[in-house]
């Protein structure tokens, strides 16, 4: 049976107390060891001000972050007909941001080439005013009205380039087209002479009797 003299003898073991020390200095130190990691893991107090990159080609915006141990990426483009083809237009962090090391910067860039625009069914289906309104509001540029024969103020076809056009074709942003539109007519404005050259409908003099 153990007395009560020999339970608390581990008083007098010296390693007992020595890893008492030790165990007090762990809990102690643990945290303040933590709290260093963390700041470490997660650079704490250290921040890069983000550079102005608008403006600047994408891939030598990529290369600038790149330097202030940023990443950019692209992740959108938009068509600005007044900058130069692949701009930056926006950034995000925006420039002077204070930022930690790594960041991504996410960029709006410039598109390379002049987008391509859908031609709408407006061919023999919309007046002038609803066909125009339509085409303008997407981006296309309008010449006069061609006024051909036909019901006044309703486009019987489109034109660019002195083409007539389907609908559904892909033509540039703001291009500029043409709506040939009836004049209120059925016949020919002018059926007798276009451009100072005889019609089917005009009489050919033979002047080899003359």
């Amino acid at each position: 049976m153990v007395t009560f003299k020999q339970f608390f003898s581990f008083k007098d073991n010296r390693f007992f107390w020595i890893n008492i020390l030790l165990m007090c200095a762990v809990i102690v130190a643990a945290p303040f060891v933590t709290l260093r990691w963390m700041d470490h893991y997660t650079h704490h107090g250290q921040a890069i001000s983000v550079p102005d990159v608008k403006g600047t080609h994408w891939q030598r915006a990529t290369a600038e972050l790149e330097k202030q141990r940023l990443k950019g990426i692209v992740i959108d483009s938009n068509y600005v007909k007044e900058a130069a083809p692949g701009v930056v237009l926006e950034q995000n962090p925006s420039a002077l941001s204070r930022v930690k090391e790594g960041r991504t910067v996410y960029l709006i860039v410039n598109t390379e080439h002049v987008p391509l625009i859908v031609v709408p069914d407006v061919m023999d289906n919309s007046s002038y005013r609803q066909a125009e309104a339509k085409l303008r509001a997407i981006g296309f540029k309008m010449t006069e009205p061609e006024r051909i024969s036909g019901e006044r103020d309703w486009v019987y076809s489109v034109k660019y380039r002195g083409r007539e056009l389907q609908a559904g074709e892909k033509i540039p942003f703001e291009s500029v087209i043409t709506l040939c539109v009836g004049n209120g007519s059925e016949e020919p404005t002018d059926s007798l002479a276009i451009d100072g050259q005889p019609t089917d409908d005009t009489p050919v003099v033979d002047k080899s009797w003359f």
